[in-house]
């Protein structure tokens, strides 16, 4: 029996890939092939044969029990020094093995998988191919566990391969944004569940829009999402609002940090207990000490709400709007998540912005669901007939309906 273990990574010639040291590394390798070869009884190959021709012919001549003996003894080999290969020696073996690996079974290929999966230095081509494998045995485990995939590669296979391909992605130890948005976007119950429990995997603002949407007819998603850390203000209100009372309590029962909160939503309108949630969201903490730090150092002004409302920051803005217009956040953050336009152009208006930012203002209010641009124009129309006076009264009157009983964030005015 040879030992391919054996071959010391002296034997390769480090450098750029040139045909000479590509020659080189198969001559290398010879000793060790043709011992294989007489084991076996291959027909020899002439001497000046590289080991990528010998393997050709052996793969048309070969049975698939001898196909997959020589991508044992290769993988033997590389993994005995997996660690000290250059990325030249690495892509050359990559050339033996990706022909080897396209040539046997789907059962021979998966234990290949299982094999390089945690390799840090797996050769790529080799990688990517079984990840993008039709076989799910053969492509989960380097789409769990390899790094040698790249954020584009699991795009790609996230948006043209099967749910089982989507769920083996959903289990990696990270996942980027760009990821995560084609899983919960594409992905079934089953890894949309997946992803959200995956405590290294980062949403978008989009993306969270996406996994609140979809909780609202799955309730075990609908508490999954709420316990995230992670999740926005802004999103974990929208998801309180649609949200039926087994998930309100059991987002009380499962997020001690927010029980407070929360114990007062069975009986209460979602409005009613901002106020508490805002106290033990560090993201809207964070907001505040932010906006006000601006205020004391006498910068804030119009121009940092149109930046936050720009960049989608929802608590920046709700904080500076309301020092800017004099108004309660409670009063601003309930204005911003009304589907209706009108009375956030009112504090736009007390607070003396240009309609270009009364229209960043709008654009925010209305990113999770989207503004038709003959909507957005007579928004704006209307802002620039209003006046500050009509304004303020308007305003006045929102705030009066908003101490009654029957309290509502939506006021229809005419201007």
């Amino acid at each position: 029996m040879i030992n391919w273990a054996a071959l010391p990574a002296a034997h390769f010639v480090a450098g750029r890939r040139r045909p000479r040291e590509r020659n080189r590394f198969f001559t290398s390798l010879s000793p060790w092939w043709r011992g294989w070869e007489t084991e076996r009884h291959v027909p020899a190959m002439t001497p000046t044969s590289s080991l990528i021709d010998e393997l050709e012919r052996a793969l048309a001549a070969g049975t698939n029990a001898q196909r997959i003996e020589m991508l044992v003894r290769v993988t033997d080999l590389f993994l005995a020094s997996a660690g000290r290969y250059s990325a030249e020696q690495i892509d050359l073996f990559d050339e033996v093995m990706a022909k080897l690996a396209s040539a046997i079974e789907a059962k021979a290929r998966a234990k290949l998988a299982i094999r390089l999966a945690e390799v840090p230095t797996a050769p790529v081509g080799v990688i990517r191919m079984l990840a993008f494998d039709a076989d799910i045995e053969v492509a989960r485990p380097v789409l769990r566990d390899s790094q040698r995939l790249e954020e584009n590669d699991l795009v790609a296979n996230a948006r043209s391969q099967s749910q089982l391909h989507l769920a083996a992605i959903s289990e990696r130890n990270s996942l980027s944004e760009a990821v995560t948005d084609v899983l919960v976007t594409r992905g079934d119950q089953h890894v949309v569940r997946s992803v959200v429990k995956n405590s290294g995997a980062r949403f978008s603002d989009a993306g969270f829009r996406m996994l609140v949407k979809r909780s609202s007819s799955d309730e075990t998603l609908a508490v999954q999402v709420g316990v995230r850390p992670d999740l926005p203000r802004q999103h974990f209100l929208r998801l309180l609002e649609q949200a039926s009372a087994a998930v309100r309590a059991r987002l009380a029962a499962e997020n001690p940090a927010a029980r407070e909160a929360l114990e007062g939503v069975l009986s209460e309108v979602v409005g009613g207990i901002q106020s508490e949630t805002r106290k033990v969201s560090s993201r809207s903490a964070a907001a505040r000490a932010e906006v006000e730090a601006l205020r004391r150092a006498r910068r804030l002004g119009e121009a940092d709400v149109y930046r936050f409302a720009r960049a989608r920051q929802f608590e920046e803005t709700v904080v500076a709007l309301s020092l800017l217009a004099g108004v309660d956040i409670d009063v601003v953050e309930r204005v911003l998540l009304d589907p209706r336009h009108e009375i956030a152009l009112i504090l736009a208006k007390i607070a003396g912005f240009s309609s270009t930012t009364a229209k960043a203002i709008l654009l925010l209010k209305t990113a999770d669901r989207g503004i038709s641009a003959q909507d957005l124009d007579n928004a704006l129309m209307s802002y620039g007939r209003l006046q500050v006076e009509t304004a303020q009264r308007v305003l006045g009157f929102y705030r009066t309906r908003l101490k009654g009983p029957a309290a509502n964030p939506a006021l229809a005015t005419s201007s």
